[in-house]
């Protein structure tokens, strides 16, 4: 089926139209949403402010002074009509180094506990998947990450910890992430990076970007400092 087929659009505002391709995590959803970004980003829309990619939509907001919710429509179907020739970048697998457990994973043994493992099972099925950046949202610099285990899935914290520290590697239901600032958090803690994530100094101000492929690297609590400084 095209692509033109399975999307559906939707007003979400009076100045953003939402272009769905499905209501479920795949990668084969998240190639047509990851398309059509890049198509949009190569070949703008006059009047179009911004595109906010997600699991299996995209939001597109415009300028309401300039088109209408019908208009940008029809142009976004002739985008449509031609996007199954993308081709994509070449996909780019990063390495994180994460600390597990202790003060850097609070939440590692109790998360543990609740699907009868030990903390090592747990660390080593997390480190053993790959996952994929679906989407950047939350805040500048967070990866929403698809390919957690089943095993591993589990819900947010009943209640919220005010501060959690950047670099800090998260479980929240079905997804994993790592914060990449110090903010409010209610997934499960289980450890933590030194490396830095976002930045605003670094011409690419995020380490990941949709698309990438990522990997955890167990290490020890010893080296945090050392591989901070690198």
């Amino acid at each position: 089926m095209t692509s033109r087929a399975i999307a559906r659009f939707q007003p979400a505002s009076d100045r953003s139209l939402m272009v769905s391709f499905g209501d479920r995590i795949s990668l084969d959803i998240h190639q047509r949403v990851r398309a059509l970004t890049q198509m949009l980003t190569t070949e703008p829309i006059a009047g179009v402010r911004n595109l906010q990619p997600a699991y299996c939509t995209l939001l597109v907001t415009f300028d309401a002074l300039r088109l209408r919710h019908d208009e940008l429509q029809t142009v976004l179907e002739g985008y449509l009509d031609r996007m199954d020739t993308v081709r994509l970048p070449e996909t780019r697998r990063v390495e994180i180094p994460v600390c597990y457990g202790g003060d850097f994973g609070p939440d590692l043994d109790e998360l543990a506990a609740l699907h009868g493992m030990t903390a090592s099972q747990v660390v080593e099925l997390h480190a053993s998947a790959e996952y994929v950046v679906y989407f950047i949202g939350f805040v500048p610099g967070f990866a929403y990450l698809g390919g957690l285990s089943e095993t591993l899935a589990t819900p947010r914290r009943a209640t919220p910890r005010w501060v959690v520290p950047a670099g800090s590697v998260g479980i929240g239901g079905q997804q994993t992430a790592v914060y990449p600032v110090t903010s409010p958090a209610g997934w499960r803690i289980i450890g933590r990076t030194p490396l830095t994530l976002f930045s605003p100094d670094r011409a690419e101000m995020s380490l990941l970007a949709i698309g990438d492929h990522v990997r955890f690297v167990p290490v020890l609590h010893q080296r945090f400092g050392e591989l901070s400084r690198t």
